[in-house]
């Protein structure tokens, strides 16, 4: 580890409301978000303009013109990755944003800090939500083995054996599945849960975590038939295991 260099600080935001301090506090570590946001001035984000909205919730007195705001998402070049943490090569820390939840879960920041793990710079991770945690720890399932798989495939028939795949999977280690879906596609899942899954299966639905619409439900794919609920647009984590 070379002294020299800046840090990296992981650095989780909100799920909801920028300035809810319930789900990321203020004061849990020695390194809290609001006293690392004080002292850094350069950021890899996600999203620019949440990320702004985000550390001005956190510490209105920062002077938003003096951040040095580096994009990262799918259209960011490898080559760029390089540039973007060439602050920490001269001994300025950098703090690394999620659009939502943690860094590196669920979220492209995870080749920055793969980068700088080759560097030999220090990764300092902060306290924050994730809604893929929260969501397990709510489901009343295996927190003891469980697998993130991302988004489905789009394609009906890929994503039919990806379901009945996941179901194996799920009776045959004792492990849960978790997986996420574009929200507009939210409703037509579950349509697709229910009608491909076994009865016997349970299925966890974790949507709008942290927000005072929060909704988390486990139940069978049998009982699911007998429930109407409306995920359009909504965020939502959704897991499933078949005992």
């Amino acid at each position: 580890m070379n002294t020299s260099f800046g840090k990296l600080y992981l650095i989780p935001c909100t799920l909801s409301n920028p300035g809810e301090t319930t789900v990321v506090p203020e004061d849990v570590l020695p390194h809290t978000i609001k006293r690392a946001i004080d002292f850094i001035d350069y950021y890899i984000v996600e999203n620019e303009k949440t990320a702004r909205r985000f550390i001005k919730s956190i510490h209105p007195e920062k002077k938003q013109p003096e951040l040095n705001i580096s994009v990262l998402n799918k259209h960011t070049e490898i080559a760029e990755h390089y540039d973007f943490i060439k602050p920490l090569l001269n001994g300025k820390s950098i703090g690394l944003l999620s659009e939502s939840g943690c860094p590196g879960i669920a979220d492209p920041g995870a080749v920055i800090v793969k980068l700088a793990h080759e560097k030999g710079i220090q990764v300092v991770p902060l306290v924050g939500p994730s809604s893929i945690l929260l969501a397990l720890m709510a489901s009343g399932m295996n927190g003891q083995s469980f697998a993130f798989n991302g988004y489905l495939p789009i394609d009906a028939h890929e994503k039919k054996n990806e379901l009945k795949h996941f179901e194996r999977l799920s009776q045959e280690r004792n492990q849960s599945q978790l997986f996420i879906e574009t929200p507009y596609r939210n409703n037509k899942l579950l349509e697709d849960l229910i009608q491909i899954l076994q009865p016997s299966t349970h299925l966890c639905i974790a949507c709008d975590i942290t927000l005072p619409t929060e909704y988390i439900k486990t139940k069978t794919i049998k009982e699911w038939k007998k429930d109407k609920v409306d995920l359009h647009k909504r965020p939502c984590i959704f897991i499933i295991h078949k005992m």
